[in-house]
């Protein structure tokens, strides 16, 4: 039989490390944070993984909770969409069990803290758009998109976008930025491609979860950006790919190396990651953005799941191992269910072993 579980007993479930929680605000950060997003019931003695990160992968963790709860009700899990930077802070702390998001880890977060990363799923960061009078697809490159986040470009019939779209008639509005906050992953990725591909907002911004954006007015989770961008005429921002399929928001086809314009989809997506690891399919940390191929979206990345290499803790090893290597096989089912872009089975297997490694 199932019951609430009681709120401390999920407390007293995160690992038992000396540095769980280094002072007070760390402690209340997961008290407040979870008290936030609820505790659904679980059995009395289960153990609760609990996770923290990037809310671009929140739709599918809330859908791996419900269907992992179902096959083994002694291991439950629970994650808190708090940002990739709080995420990889909370778990540098050894605070929860694992984190995700959209930032690769630096040299130093994987030698002092012990972490590492897995590819998670493949995901787009895409352009997003509110103009009514504009049924055609826009086309946008990196070196105009790069100048609209610098407030450069400020209308949206401005030259550079006209230039892109002949055969599209530009209404002459104010283009209204909408931007994400500090330490969020799709920052990672979006800035990423543009310092690539436009050198000045290489030199004012650079790559960065916390870019100081010049212009445009903030979203703080990609739910709030979608809403706020079907909302707003005139706005422009950045979600993940099913956030727009879901929201029926439009997106605009980007320029990749190869000089053609792509919209996002599983296949655009899941091109640019064969582009990347093909033949190998070992290269956890690649970045997949404005890689090779005609086809590939030129703003894809993996969400991550960053771990702990060892614990000292074999119950909730076991448990994180088990939990992991049901992602891996399958819960790909529900990330193709959920919208986004399933790993390649070369991938798979070659995550599936490195977990398998985890002690």
């Amino acid at each position: 039989m199932k019951v609430p579980v009681r709120f401390s007993s999920v407390i007293a479930q995160l690992p038992s490390r000396r540095c769980l929680f280094p002072n007070i605000y760390i402690y209340l950060f997961f008290v407040c944070t979870l008290c936030r997003y609820g505790i659904p019931a679980v059995a009395q003695n289960a153990i609760v993984l609990v996770g923290s990160g990037s809310s671009v992968p929140a739709p599918l963790f809330s859908r791996w909770t419900q269907e992992y709860g179902k096959r083994n009700p002694k291991i439950q899990m629970r994650y808190l969409p708090v940002g990739t930077s709080e995420g990889i802070k909370q778990i540098s702390h050894g605070a929860g069990d694992f984190s995700a998001g959209e930032s690769q880890l630096t040299e130093k977060e994987r030698k002092e803290n012990n972490l590492i990363e897995l590819p998670g799923v493949l995901i787009g960061i895409v352009p997003i758009y509110n103009l009514p009078a504009i049924s055609q697809d826009l086309r946008l490159s990196g070196e105009v998109l790069g100048e609209i986040f610098l407030g450069e470009v400020k209308t949206w019939n401005a030259p550079q976008i006209a230039k892109l779209n002949p055969e599209i008639t530009l209404p002459s509005l104010p283009i209204r930025v909408i931007n994400r906050p500090a330490g969020k992953g799709s920052n990672y990725v979006l800035t990423d491609f543009l310092s690539r591909v436009n050198s000045k907002f290489r030199a004012q911004v650079g790559v960065t979860p916390s870019p100081k954006w010049p212009v445009g007015e903030s979203a703080e989770r990609s739910s709030d950006m979608a809403d706020k961008v079907k909302n707003t005429s005139g706005s422009i921002g950045y979600v993940e790919y099913q956030y727009a399929v879901k929201g029926g928001i439009s997106q605009a086809a980007v320029l990749n190396s190869a000089g053609k314009f792509v919209k996002a989809s599983s296949e655009s997506i899941g091109a640019a990651c064969k582009a990347a690891e093909e033949p190998r399919w070992n290269n956890f940390s690649a970045s997949l953005v404005d890689v090779a191929g005609a086809d590939s979206f030129p703003i894809t990345s993996f969400s991550w799941i960053y771990l702990r290499s060892s614990s000292s803790d074999s119950s909730r090893a076991a448990a994180l191992q088990d939990f992991l290597n049901w992602i891996y096989t399958e819960g790909q089912q529900y990330a193709v269910q959920e919208g986004y872009s399933e790993l390649p089975p070369p991938l798979l297997a070659a995550v599936r072993k490195k977990v398998n490694e985890l002690r």
